[in-house]
């Protein structure tokens, strides 16, 4: 991930984008040793003098030692590395590295190194190796392994290694390295999830039919379906007192709900929508959001369908239960903002599939400007017309560029106007607070 892209070619072993600079850099010390001994054997040649040729002798050993003996340590081993496949945001990740001896002869102080795009992706930095830690003696013929614990730092679907091996010792003149594309991997990071514990949401008139008939929206709110107990925290008026009397305890009217709530996630996946940069982008937050409303319509039984526009289309349409759940999780672990499709069409088309009753949750990034937004402001009218109710998460554009607010926010009032309910959103807000106050 963000590397909430999808897998892509691994990148040489040790190389960062510059395969001349990154060689230069870990032979640096052995060039400037072997400029040193062409330097010594040229001043011997010219002086004739022992001293000098044995000072360019030692120079010559040192340098064949120290380049040599580093590339002879990464011969005949191997490394493997194992892990989970999946794994939430935030969460610690465990991952278990293993190295093999292959040769006769021990090896001493040799280096794993890993290709682990997550790490630092929560800043938004470039992909880059992580030295997973140092073996210090592997026996001839035999294996050593450790652990190491990382933190998952942002969703997304990375391809993890090639993982290989580096060594400098003993002189660390320069830094031998073994790669052989081991340990390539996926890895799916879901975003963090957070529990919300009530939503506003009203009623959608459920699809119960009869006979061939749809029940019209006026059918009332609830059905009687039958008697039971009486529970603690009843309505007493739904107490049937003919039954109460006959079994000599109260026993009330049960009802079959004929209106449920559903929700519409509406992502923004246009590309430049994303306000800032890493975790903290407003495109990362709504996802967090999206996977949490997803995660309580599911637990509490209400339909909910999920829509997007990126580069790969994004449309869920309405279910319940844990594996619509997880149909969506998977989703929602590697959308990126990348798509081109205006946040206005994508409104039209939740419209177009909508349910009378339905409540669309918009997630908006616009500037705050004066009269901004008019096409979104369209088409959430359009919903409205259409019988949805709003719930629009306004993410303050200042608070997560840190530039500095721009006149009033015409998207906020035309919100407003519409009779939408606005949630602002700044970097850095507890989520878990915000929308459990």
């Amino acid at each position: 991930m963000s590397d909430s892209r999808a897998p892509e070619t691994p990148l040489p072993l040790a190389f960062d984008g510059r395969p001349l600079a990154g060689w230069l850099g870990r032979h640096r010390r052995a060039l400037i040793l072997a400029g040193l001994t062409l330097v010594a054997y040229t001043a011997a040649l010219n002086r004739v003098q022992a001293l000098l040729w044995a000072v360019a002798a030692l120079f010559l050993a040192t340098l064949a030692a120290g380049v040599v003996w580093p590339h002879w340590l990464v011969r005949r081993l191997a490394a493997e590395r194992s892990g989970p496949v999946r794994a939430a945001e935030g969460e610690p990740l465990q991952l278990t590295v293993t190295v093999h001896n292959r040769g006769l002869l021990p090896r001493f102080m040799v280096e794993l190194v890993d290709r682990l795009p997550f790490v630092g992706a929560a800043a938004g930095a470039p992909l880059a190796e992580v030295v997973l830690g140092q073996v210090a003696w592997v026996p001839g013929g035999g294996t050593r392994q450790f652990s190491v614990t990382l933190q998952a730092e942002k969703r997304g679907l990375y391809q993890l290694g090639p993982v290989g091996l580096a060594s400098s010792f003993p002189l660390g003149l320069a830094e031998a390295r073994q790669g052989r594309n081991a340990g390539l991997t996926s890895l799916v990071i879901y975003p963090r999830i957070f529990p919300i514990v009530a939503l506003p949401l009203r009623g959608t008139p459920t699809l119960i039919l009869r006979g061939a008939l749809q029940l019209p929206e006026g059918a009332g709110s609830s059905e009687f379906c039958g008697l039971r107990e009486y529970r603690r925290g009843d309505n007493p008026r739904h107490i049937h007192w003919p039954s109460s009397a006959r079994n000599a305890e109260l026993m009330v009217r049960e009802f079959e709900p004929l209106a449920s709530a559903s929700l519409c996630l509406v992502l923004d996946c246009q590309a430049g929508a994303e306000l800032g940069r890493g975790r903290d982008s407003s495109f990362e937050v709504a996802v967090r959001i999206a996977a949490s409303l997803a995660r309580y319509a599911t637990g509490n039984g209400l339909p909910v369908r999920l829509l997007g526009a990126g580069r790969q289309p994004l449309e869920i349409g309405a279910g319940c239960g844990e594996l619509h759940f997880q149909k969506m999780l998977d989703a929602l672990a590697v959308v990126a903002a990348d798509g081109d499709t205006p946040y206005a069409q994508v409104l039209e088309q939740a419209a177009a599939a909508l349910t009378p009753g339905e409540t669309v949750i918009s997630f908006h990034n616009e500037p705050a400007v004066p009269g901004g937004g008019q096409a979104t402001l369209g088409a959430l009218a359009q919903l409205r017309q259409r019988g949805a109710h709003l719930l629009a998460l306004r993410f303050v554009p200042e608070s997560f560029t840190g530039a500095t607010a721009w006149g009033s926010d015409g998207l906020t009032g035309g919100l407003m106007e519409l009779g939408a309910r606005v949630l602002p959103v700044r970097r850095g807000d507890d989520l878990l607070a915000l929308f459990n106050p």
